[in-house]
């Protein structure tokens, strides 16, 4: 997917960045191979996002699935780094994992330190996504699901949520990985499940004290 749109800001429109934070609090973007973790993350970064991406080759068609995906000529083989200054003592890290399952090994160090997790979908190829979704839920990880738009077939949030077997309480929501102000709307959905999960898990005396 082409990751321009017209509400995305320039590098030299975007808001320089202080030079301390008291708090640094970090999301992981994973999902399936192809499924616009990278352009989540460079929309939204406030800074010219780090990226670790590689030209495919004809030879990698023969240890990735590239069904779906014929148009991609880059992939990411370590991550995708961004970062989102909430206000004067807060920052947001963004990490996008690679989708390949040959880089699987490197999402249990990507989730170290991990306030939460958004699991990109494209429900063109929803398989993909069951991978990331189980490591969550091993990991007892907070995680939302966002469905990328990619143009095709619309499903119904009941079928998607039955398709990958979500818990009731998991949210799920559209967004276009192109645009800023869609993806910063997954990042606020995930923000808040994390907030109101812990809120659920806290002895109400302690949340008396805050």
């Amino acid at each position: 997917m082409d990751s321009e749109t017209s509400d995305r800001e320039t590098p030299e429109t975007r808001t320089p960045l202080g030079t301390q934070a008291e708090n640094g609090l970090k999301i992981v973007v994973v999902g399936g191979f192809g499924v616009g973790k990278t352009t989540l993350v460079r929309s939204v970064s406030e800074i010219r996002p780090l990226g670790t991406e590689e030209t495919m080759t004809r030879a990698g068609e023969t240890v990735d699935d590239v069904s779906g995906v014929r148009e991609k000529a880059a992939t990411t083989v370590a991550f995708d780094f961004g970062r989102i200054t909430l206000d004067a003592h807060n920052v947001l890290y963004l990490f996008g994992a690679p989708g390949q399952e040959r880089f699987w090994f490197l999402w249990d160090r990507h989730f170290s330190g991990t306030l939460g997790a958004v699991v990109l979908v494209d429900t063109r190829r929803i398989d993909d996504s069951f991978w990331a979704i189980d490591r969550l839920e091993r990991h007892g990880m907070p995680f939302i699901v966002a469905c990328n738009d990619f143009g095709g077939p619309r499903h119904t949030p009941d079928e998607v949520r039955a398709a990958l077997d979500l818990d009731p309480h998991i949210p799920l929501l559209d967004c276009d990985a192109r645009s800023r102000e869609s993806g910063k709307r997954v990042l606020i959905t995930l923000i808040e499940h994390v907030r109101h999960r812990h809120a659920a898990q806290t002895p109400l005396s302690e949340q008396e004290l805050v």
